[in-house]
């Protein structure tokens, strides 16, 4: 077995992160020598609990991984490992780096002229605000902007960035069939069409949880040089991020609030913690040592590349189950509901497939819920 086949594998398997993958790897010589051994081999490695240790023997590594390959290459996805030379070098700088990243799209050059940028869920309309003003500009300025693709800050900085034209990546809490919150599947393909992406540490079909957010939110932190936090209580996500920031060395930046603005205390504190204060794009790219002026690249420029069609994936080479379900959908448009009894499929299944159909540009869920024909 490959040791990059035994990577993906063993990003599946779980108790397995990077301490333990390094552990088997050194032990059994490689991470592909580390696959088919007994529980009572993979016990005497350190830090394997005996639950590992039975996880690790009874799992069938290569099935795994040419399985979860293959569902990648249909919808799609590219998945980078440890082994492979395109994988992030930036990430590697962690101490716990993904043992693999699923990219959907085109990944930028890391870190490069990027920035992360978080918030509150609840954003108030000054938040909404000052988020779009500050994407926009970094949009000009020919910035990256990374966020986790979440309700609020996350949702306004990337729709902000696409509509200008710009390269924004979406780093998500689970598996790439999973994009949550559901409503935001347009954005990500939106995403993915202006020559962004999505991507996640998780495997295809591993399900949002609210354990798997602490680690989007250190992927998000690690993949720029700068984490501004727009809006956050004291008990947000956001300040997770703008932590996993501060521990790898990174710049935090934060928006101030009203003093009586419980979404303005987590920014304040991150501020008296020494985070920069913030009040436009200029304040951070000085910071980060580079130059800016509004306006610095032309529109011209965005626009030629915006316009370049994103091409539909072709229905013949469709797996026969997401044929299936596409030659259900009517022009008129159709319920999960319709669907699942049109097709027999349980709705978890279901939902997978047309999950798997948006993201090829196939289909697409209008505001009244209903599933149609993208052309």
């Amino acid at each position: 077995m490959t040791d990059r086949d035994s990577c993906i594998a063993l990003n599946m398997i779980s108790g397995i992160g990077f301490v333990r993958f390094t552990a088997l790897e050194k032990h059994f010589g490689s991470a592909g020598q580390a696959a088919g051994k007994s529980v009572r081999d993979y016990a005497g490695v350190p830090g394997i609990s005996a639950s590992v240790a039975e996880g690790l023997a009874s799992a069938d590594w290569q099935r795994m991984a040419d399985a979860e390959k293959e569902l990648a290459d249909r919808t799609g996805v590219r998945i980078l490992t440890l082994y492979d030379d395109a994988y992030p070098e930036i990430l590697r700088q962690l101490y716990d780096p993904p043992l693999c990243l699923y990219v959907r799209g085109r990944l930028p050059r890391f870190p490069g002229r990027s920035l992360a940028i978080v918030g509150s869920r609840r954003m108030s309309r000054y938040g909404e605000g000052m988020t779009r003003a500050i994407a926009a500009d970094a949009a000009a300025a020919g910035w990256c902007v990374v966020s986790g693709l979440a309700y609020g800050v996350d949702t306004v900085a990337h729709r902000t960035i696409v509509d200008c034209g710009g390269v924004t990546v979406a780093v998500l809490g689970g598996g790439l069939l999973h994009v949550h919150p559901q409503e935001n599947v347009p954005l990500a393909q939106d995403i993915v069409r202006t020559d962004g992406a999505v991507v996640s540490e998780f495997p295809m079909d591993f399900p949002v949880s609210r354990t798997s957010f602490p680690r989007r939110n250190r992927i998000i932190a690690a993949l720029t040089p700068g984490t501004l936090v727009v809006e956050a209580g004291v008990k947000s996500g956001a300040l997770l991020t703008a932590r996993a920031a501060l521990e790898i060395g990174r710049e935090v930046f934060a928006v101030p609030g009203q003093a009586t603005n419980e979404l303005a205390r987590g920014c304040h504190q991150l501020i008296r913690d020494g985070a920069v204060l913030t009040e436009c794009f200029e304040d951070i790219s000085r910071q980060l040592d580079a130059s800016y002026q509004p306006g610095l690249l032309p529109e011209e420029a965005f626009r030629d590349k915006a316009a370049v069609p994103y091409a539909p994936e072709s229905v013949s080479d469709l797996d026969p189950v997401l044929a299936e379900v596409l030659k259900c959908i009517p022009g008129s448009g159709a319920s999960v509901e319709e669907l699942a009894e049109q097709t027999g499929m349980d709705t978890a299944r279901l939902a997978a497939a047309l999950m798997q159909l948006e993201f090829k540009f196939l289909i697409k869920r209008g505001a009244d819920l209903l599933y149609r024909p993208e052309r």
